[in-house]
């Protein structure tokens, strides 16, 4: 079995096959997409190589242009390396894994498995993402060999932006392969699940039931599509798109294969008729209308307005305002399962929607342990990871309760499996029990508490707290732990993890402890998010009660915090990931380093809310831009500082971290983890290997500014915008200030500049905003409709 993967293949280049070869290119692995020779070829094209590959290269080509984006790095498309089945299969004979992605037909399958058994060295994996075909009937004609090293490796859409990936073992497989699937699939980034031999495997199984119960229930007791949509999404721990706009999302015509698949291969399933489509929807994939993808489906865009359609009549029609006494009190409830626990207990017609939901999604669940994964965790993850929710079913079902609600089920007739009553029986009470550090599920197999499986490269936060020793001082924003290994982390956990007084005074305190006791220091968290930015209601409040003094002492204390940081003698290494907005963003660029996650959307945001990047981030972003001045003789520093500036004027947002680096929030030599679990582990390592390779801080750097002119420029640039009505005459207002601090204020080009000069202009601009009432205005704006104001 190969340990590394230097190579790989998909077979079939469709949205699935081209997002998986993207995502390994995205990787670092060469990877063969190879699909059929397209069969309308006309003569002159038929020994044409480019022609040949048409159905490869086409699939290349749209991953490239789709949103959101499939590629990491567009410049990662030159490792996606297009070929067909009739003349590039002998390409096989070089890789270690080999998935195929082609259409979900049995026959299909098995007769190009036949062919690539033939083709593939002796130690490659071989794979196929198939999400429900039998794996024993994939490989019955295979050769043994093969059949030992065939696993399921089921990803799904879009590969990049979905954390699941379920493994699930043939009847021969080695379990060496199984291990090595399962870390390709960990080093990719993805969460594994293990699951079984049986059709739609483990989270689709689930997942299609919970929307097929939803689509019955709407006929049963007369519910509106919107209506359903606003109880059965963020109220229950589900993604904003709820049941029907996720059916529109992924496309209403895959869902019904989904379903169909269950219905015909599910005869002995107790709820196979629930699985039954029922004709309405039949008929808008008769008519259609699929979805997003063709323009409508359960929901249409009617010129700005986004219509609903009205299942007696089959027709589009506005929707109507959905208000629920319990839905309202949902929305003050922060934590997902206190808010689930509340809502099916509330006695309005929503909370009976989630109860009968909730109820029978749980049963159906618990039923199936044991036929599609060994155990809860399985179950749990597959949801969490493949649509989104939450909680798992076995985890939310612990959130409402399992005595009570389990009574309440059996009263009502909804048939909870043996084991569910019997663990209650013997004084288990919950699914899940223990601190995060000793973390435990029931075992079905042993009906005993068992510890939960773990990637040992992941550090819990959470764990370390549990050993108070480790925590070597903490207030309600922030923490120092120790993380013993070497190195001092400093966790936020603020709500959105924002920067406020008491998250720079424990920054300060870390930079302290950690010279004093520590190798280097790290700077993560376990959040939602790396953070929103800095407590933009505390600015607000300020700038409203015209508290000048206090806002000019927070914006000294955010510049001192960001140089101790930077100027530590210890190193420092950010660990960002999801939103790294504002504030933070400045703090993450002021490390040492940083380790991000694939997945960070990081930028300077602050002119939507009527101010500029006053934490040290214009400041960084001339260093880091202006450092290229000077190995390029005679350059034109308009060229580099102007990027800057269209960064900070238009609050660009880099969707990704390697868009990042090409931004320049992040540099060239900062990591880029794929693995969201291993992110923390990954940014001790660079900060430890800092320290050990003899780490010094940096001198502070002497800065030649691009000069008024430039700024003058850059003024012009931005009114262009502006009367091309790209930019509101605000934004005008604030790029020029933004331009002002970026060539260094009124100096010539090259003079030489301090770092505490920039920050200077970095204040005074800020202060200067704040008292406007447009800033304010788009302040209020986003603090209370989360939405900015072009005013």
């Amino acid at each position: 079995m190969a340990e590394r993967l230097d190579t790989a293949a998909v077979l079939g280049a469709g949205v699935m096959g081209a997002g998986i070869a993207a995502h390994l290119a995205g990787a670092g692995v060469r990877t063969h997409l190879l699909d059929i020779v397209p069969p309308d070829l006309k003569d002159r094209d038929k020994n044409n190589p480019e022609a040949r590959n048409g159905f490869a290269r086409s699939g290349i080509d749209k991953a490239l242009k789709s949103k959101p984006a499939t590629f990491y790095d567009p410049d990662a498309a030159r490792l996606v390396v297009p070929g067909n089945f009739e003349d590039h299969l002998d390409r096989l004979g070089e890789c270690d894994l080999i998935i195929e992605a082609v259409v979900e037909k049995l026959e299909i399958k098995k007769s190009l498995f036949a062919k690539v058994a033939a083709k593939a060295k002796p130690t490659a994996i071989l794979a196929s993402n198939t999400s429900g075909r039998s794996i024993a009937g994939i490989t019955a004609d295979l050769p043994e060999a093969a059949q030992k090293r065939f696993v399921v490796m089921h990803f799904f859409n879009p590969v990049r932006y979905m954390r699941l990936l379920e493994i699930v073992p043939g009847p021969k497989t080695d379990k060496a392969v199984i291990e090595a699937a399962a870390r390709i699939g960990l080093w990719l980034g993805k969460g594994i699940v293990y699951g079984k031999d049986t059709p739609n495997f483990v989270a689709n199984r689930i997942g299609v039931y919970g929307l097929m119960k939803t689509i019955q229930l709407l006929g049963q007791d007369g519910y509106s599509i919107e209506e359903v949509d606003k109880i059965v999404g963020k109220p229950m721990g589900r993604p904003g798109s709820a049941a029907f706009g996720t059916g529109d999302l992924v496309g209403i015509d895959t869902f019904v294969h989904v379903a169909q698949n269950c219905y015909d291969s599910l005869p002995k399933d107790e709820e196979r008729e629930v699985f039954k489509m029922p004709a309405w929807v039949l008929d808008l994939v008769k008519s259609g209308r699929t979805g997003r993808k063709a323009g409508g489906g359960f929901y249409k865009k009617v010129g700005e307005e986004i219509q609903v359609l009205d299942v007696g009549t089959g027709k589009y029609r506005p929707q109507a305002k959905i208000r629920y006494e319990s839905l309202g009190a949902a929305k003050g409830i922060d934590d997902s399962g206190a808010r689930l626990k509340a809502l099916v207990n509330a006695d309005d017609r929503a909370g009976k929607l989630a109860w009968k939901l909730t109820a029978h999604t749980l049963a159906y669940s618990a039923r199936r342990l044991g036929e599609i994964a060994d155990d809860v965790v399985n179950v749990d993850r597959a949801m969490r990871w493949g649509f989104n929710w939450d909680q798992g079913p076995f985890e939310a079902w612990d959130a409402i309760g399992v005595a009570a609600s389990t009574e309440r089920m059996v009263k009502e007739g909804v048939a909870v499996p043996k084991w569910v009553t019997d663990m209650l029986a013997s004084g288990q009470k919950s699914f899940y029990d223990g601190k995060a550090s000793a973390r435990r599920y029931f075992d079905l197999a042993t009906k005993k508490p068992k510890a939960m499986p773990q990637d040992a490269r992941h550090i819990q936060l959470a764990a370390v707290h549990d050993e108070e020793k480790r925590v070597i001082k903490e207030n309600l924003a922030a923490s120092l732990l120790d993380l013993g290994n070497g190195c001092l982390c400093v966790e936020v956990h603020t709500k959105m993890n924002t920067i406020d007084a008491d998250v720079l005074a424990m920054l300060q305190e870390g930079v302290d402890v950690a010279e004093k006791s520590f190798e280097a220091m790290v700077i993560a968290n376990d959040g939602e998010c790396f953070g929103a930015g800095a407590n933009l209601m505390l600015i607000f409040m300020a700038s409203q009660q015209k508290r000048w003094e206090e806002l000019d002492r927070i914006i000294r204390m955010f510049h001192h915090t960001m140089q101790k940081v930077r100027y530590a003698k210890v190193p420092s290494v950010a660990a960002p990931f999801g939103y790294t907005f504002g504030g933070v963003c400045e703090l993450a660029m002021s490390t040492t380093a940083a380790e991000a996650h694939a997945e960070t959307y990081v930028g300077l945001v602050e002119v939507g809310a009527g101010v500029i990047p006053a934490g040290t981030g214009c400041t960084r972003l001339v260093e880091r831009f202006t450092a290229d001045v000077a190995q390029v003789p005679n350059a034109d520093p308009l060229y580099f500082i102007a990027q800057a500036f269209l960064n900070i004027a238009t609050a660009k947002v880099a969707t990704g971290a390697e868009e990042a680096r090409r931004l320049r929030y992040l540099r060239q030599s900062d990591g880029i983890t794929l693995n969201r679990d291993q992110l923390t582990r990954h940014a001790c390592e660079r900060a430890l290997g800092l320290a050990r390779a003899g780490y010094r801080p940096p001198r502070p750097p002497v800065l030649k500014a691009a000069g008024v002119d430039v700024g003058k420029t850059l003024e012009m640039q931005a009114w262009g915008m502006a009367e091309g009505g790209f930019a509101t005459p605000y934004d005008l207002h604030i790029a020029k200030k933004v331009a002002h601090i970026l060539t260094g204020g009124n100096v010539a080009a090259g003079t030489e500049l301090s770092e505490s000069h920039y920050l200077d202009l970095e204040r005074e601009a800020f202060l200067s905003l704040c008292g406007e009432e447009k800033s304010q205005a788009r302040m209020q704006s986003l603090l209370t409709t989360n939405k900015p104001l072009r005013n």
